[in-house]
């Protein structure tokens, strides 16, 4: 286990990423290539900043990177990738909404790699990961383009199942997704949508 630690915190420092959880996005990305060149991506917990970086790198110089934490973050760019906007703002909040729609049409794609202080507690970290998990859908109900995708963490439990139901309506496909990267003895998987299907609003 410390081997496989070390590779990828080894393999982040030489690629100058602040942290190994970048490979965790970029294994899926190679697999299912959901970072498309020229798109706007909603990164929430970015901090400290490695997942916003390579997506940066994938979508190019046309495309647009919106990174959320509650954590400031702030990290100059790559020339010739995407911008990347830092924004500092707890997910839950309702001016981070605003502040979105202001400044951006939508997204193509929603990520999140966002988990809890865990408390020791296996039931207590995995309700409060779904928890964030049901945030991140809830934004991405607002904010992602037809067809969009999502990628977003949770930590495995009890009702995890329940989460996936929610998520298939939303979605053409939804998978699970269990990075290489991902330290084995952890919980945590990653939900893949993607072509999402906007709710249908009900007028009156």
């Amino acid at each position: 286990m410390r081997k496989e630690k070390d590779f990828y915190f080894n393999k982040a420092k030489k690629d100058n990423y602040p942290a190994r959880s970048v490979y965790k996005l970029e294994e899926a990305h190679k697999k299912y290539r959901f970072l498309k060149k020229g798109k706007r991506i909603l990164d929430l917990g970015c901090h400290p900043g490695s997942w916003s970086l390579y997506t940066a790198l994938e979508i190019g110089p046309k495309g647009t990177v919106v990174g959320v934490d509650l954590q400031h973050t702030e990290i100059e760019g790559q020339k010739g990738n995407a911008e990347i906007h830092w924004l500092c703002y707890d997910v839950y909040s309702e001016e981070l909404v605003q502040v979105l729609t202001k400044q951006w049409p939508g997204f193509h794609v929603v990520l999140s790699d966002m988990a809890p202080r865990t408390t020791g507690s296996q039931y207590a970290d995995h309700q409060h990961s779904l928890r964030l998990s049901r945030r991140v859908l809830e934004l991405a109900r607002i904010f992602l383009h037809p067809k969009g995708s999502l990628y977003c963490k949770v930590f495995q439990g009890v009702d995890f199942p329940e989460f996936i139901q929610e998520c298939k309506p939303l979605f053409e496909t939804v998978k699970v997704v269990k990075p290489e990267s991902s330290r084995r003895e952890s919980r945590e998987v990653f939900v893949l949508g993607r072509g999402f299907k906007p709710p249908s609003r009900k007028s009156g």
